[in-house]
């Protein structure tokens, strides 16, 4: 068995911020609060700070990004996707699973699971990445066939087969690729003349957005969630 406050510093807490969540009564074990750090708790415990289940392990946070913010673990200039975060996580030695331009919004994965942030952006993977893709112009069926035998952009890469969804709104359409060429998604549009004036990331293999998350917002991944990406 740990000590309580060793099992939150574990968690990313400093020994001080552990030392006064526990005193302030903001520690709960099994449903009990608990005001002694040095408490020995079992492994099987049920911790939680403020009511939130303790994270300990690999942490997996669905973030909700916003426009302006650079998808990086730290840059001299730029706002990144790590400052949306308490600094507790922040230490955590969490990184972006993948990379959004920064006037692209939506689903960013943060983690400090290397194996699985590797497994999902290894190109041998072919992960599929889903956009809302709004462009300057109508989409067509046209489109979507030509996008589904796989586009050869002008500088000669030749893109693997995506899907294109059209929603309804002439100029709104859902891409589908499983592959992340640098600007990839703006390329194939503009290859279709129809150039992208906003861009948004819906989900990675099996994780999608939550809507109910502004940007900016994030949360902790659900045992579900975590289940589908290990998939």
């Amino acid at each position: 068995m740990d000590r309580l406050d060793k099992r939150l510093s574990g968690a990313g807490y400093s020994r001080k911020e552990a030392n006064g969540l526990i005193r302030a009564g903001r520690v709960t074990v099994d449903g009990a609060a608990v005001t002694t750090p040095e408490r020995r708790v079992e492994d099987g415990a049920v911790i939680q700070v403020d009511g939130a289940p303790l994270q300990e392990g690999f942490l997996y946070i669905m973030l909700h990004k916003p426009a302006g913010v650079v998808t990086a673990t730290e840059d001299a200039k730029e706002r990144t996707v790590l400052d949306l975060l308490p600094e507790e996580l922040r230490r955590r030695g969490l990184f972006p699973v993948g990379r959004l331009d920064k006037d692209v919004t939506g689903l960013v994965l943060l983690t400090d699971d290397g194996p699985l942030g590797h497994r999902l952006t290894s190109p041998r993977h072919h992960v599929d990445k889903v956009y809302e893709v709004t462009a300057d112009g109508a989409f067509t069926g046209d489109d979507g066939e030509r996008l589904a035998a796989g586009l050869t952009l002008g500088d000669g890469l030749k893109c693997l087969p995506a899907e294109l969804e059209l929603t309804g709104r002439a100029n709104v359409a859902l891409l589908t690729i499983r592959e992340g060429k640098f600007h990839q998604v703006k390329r194939m549009m503009a290859c279709l003349g129809k150039p992208v004036t906003a861009l948004k990331r819906l989900g990675m293999g099996g994780l999608r957005l939550d809507e109910t998350l502004k940007p900016g917002e994030w949360r902790m991944l659900t045992e579900e969630e975590r289940g589908e990406l290990q998939k």
